[in-house]
């Protein structure tokens, strides 16, 4: 089933209209009660997004996301959420971008390649990398506990190597020109080439000062320092996180494991009130058994 993410300025004048032109796409109740309650639902029960799966169109059946446009920016560049953020963290296709969306979230993988160094050790290889990447929005996801492949991440790198190779290009490069990475001679040939990265304190504390404000807000309180968004009280959190007994990459792993989990969770019960009983039922049963064959 193919996912589409559709970003609109207005969520409810957009569903309000949707309903009436494809109400079958709805759950009988939700379309009943109409646009505002199908956005509130996702706003205040989910985490901004609604999702109409099973919909026929042109011979397939694909699902669809809506989300407001401010919602979408504000995940993108805060990890809010990290749900939204998490999906362009990974090779998509734009298919219309009005908002100059595929710019703007260039800061996204910055930060997605500085919390995947953060979790690696100083050697790894170029797929290991990427896998790390891939795996961040799935990170304390409740659904991968019994609902999705357990290898799931590394089939999704597997099969688009290349694509995460043309889209983290940039931000590698940008990390390598500081000194923090050393790069095979010729990086992006094996996905089994090593790479090196500078474990000093003054290099992880550079990557922890990049990563977005929600994951620092974790760490200030994990670490029982005062949220600040200056380079100052960045700095203060790097310190305190590299200082601390439980060490930087199981911080930064639990911290964003706590945003994820909470966003997986409210996800999930919006998709089921989104759904109604018989999609929902459907969508989980395929999901559920797809991850109990890669148990197997």
């Amino acid at each position: 089933m193919v996912d589409y993410i559709l970003g609109v300025s207005s969520p409810v004048e957009w569903h309000s209209q949707n309903i009436q032109l494809h109400p079958n796409h709805y759950s009988s109740w939700l379309a009943y009660f109409g646009g505002d309650f199908v956005t509130s639902v996702a706003e205040n029960v989910g985490v901004g997004v609604h999702f109409n799966a099973f919909v026929p169109w042109h011979n397939k059946t694909i699902k669809y996301g809506v989300i407001g446009t401010e919602t979408l920016l504000r995940d993108v560049s805060t990890w809010q959420r990290l749900y939204i953020s998490g999906r362009l963290q990974k090779p998509v296709r734009y298919l219309v971008d009005h908002i100059c969306l595929e710019e703007l979230n260039e800061s996204n993988l910055q930060s997605a390649l500085c919390a995947a160094l953060l979790l690696l050790p100083s050697e790894f290889s170029e797929e290991d990398l990427y896998a790390t990447i891939c795996g961040l929005s799935y990170t304390g996801d409740v659904r991968m506990f019994f609902a999705e492949d357990k290898n799931k991440v590394r089939k999704i790198v597997q099969g688009s190597a290349s694509k995460f190779q043309d889209l983290y290009r940039g931000s590698i490069s940008n990390v390598a020109s500081t000194g923090a990475l050393q790069l095979p001679t010729v990086f992006g040939a094996d996905l089994q080439s090593r790479v090196f990265q500078d474990d000093s304190m003054s290099s992880r504390s550079s990557l922890l000062s990049s990563l977005p404000s929600s994951i620092m807000q974790q760490l200030a309180y994990r670490t029982g320092t005062k949220f600040d968004s200056t380079t100052a009280g960045y700095s203060e959190i790097s310190e305190a996180v590299l200082c601390s007994k439980e060490g930087h990459a199981k911080m930064v792993r639990r911290a964003i494991s706590s945003v994820v989990r909470a966003s997986s969770f409210r996800q999930m019960v919006s998709g089921f009130l989104a759904a109604g009983g018989i999609n929902a039922g459907q969508y989980v049963a395929q999901k559920v058994i797809k991850a109990w064959r890669s148990r197997q």
